[in-house]
């Protein structure tokens, strides 16, 4: 049985975390993608998030099946949106959302992605942004299935991305 958890990660999980992400850079390199082929992420960045507290990983009994980054007000980027974001308040953003290769289909990112709105709902936040490469259609379709408004476009390390925001309830 899955007893899936989300929790914020240790620097001893960066090995199984950067797997994980290495797996996801080359899904996205074998989808023809540009996204994650520059150099980002690496283990530096998933240092930086641990040590800031905003790396989070998704647990299925005890093996790491997921990773994402959580961060609150913090994506400079997202003051350039052409286009207009839903709300002006306070807002969690993620970022570096990937799923082991070897529990791909279960609907993972799904239920991190629900993890990230209790985290925000229990901050007293009810914005999340996020955002994806225009070729990323897996991603495009969760965002899309999960209540997220497509809100315009932003720019990161010189490429456009799709930018999305989904504003939650109390009752969310």
């Amino acid at each position: 049985m899955n007893q899936y958890q989300f929790r914020r990660a240790t620097l001893v999980e960066i090995p199984q975390i950067w797997e994980i992400l290495q797996q996801a850079i080359q899904k996205r390199k074998q989808e023809d993608s540009n996204q994650w082929q520059d150099g980002y992420p690496n283990p530096e960045v998933i240092q930086k998030d641990i040590e800031k507290g905003v790396g989070f990983i998704l647990t299925d009994n005890e093996t790491i099946v997921g990773y994402t980054a959580i961060l609150l007000n913090d994506e400079p980027e997202y003051e350039k949106i052409i286009g207009k974001w839903l709300t002006n308040t306070d807002f969690i953003v993620f970022h570096r959302v990937a799923i082991s290769k070897n529990h791909l289909g279960k609907g993972l990112a799904k239920i991190m992605m629900n993890h990230i709105e209790t985290f925000a709902l229990e901050n007293n936040i009810y914005s999340i942004k996020a955002d994806t490469n225009f070729d990323n259609n897996a991603m495009i379709a969760i965002f899309e299935k999960s209540g997220y408004v497509y809100c315009g476009e932003v720019h990161f390390r010189g490429s456009p991305r799709r930018a999305y925001e989904k504003v939650l309830t109390k009752t969310t």
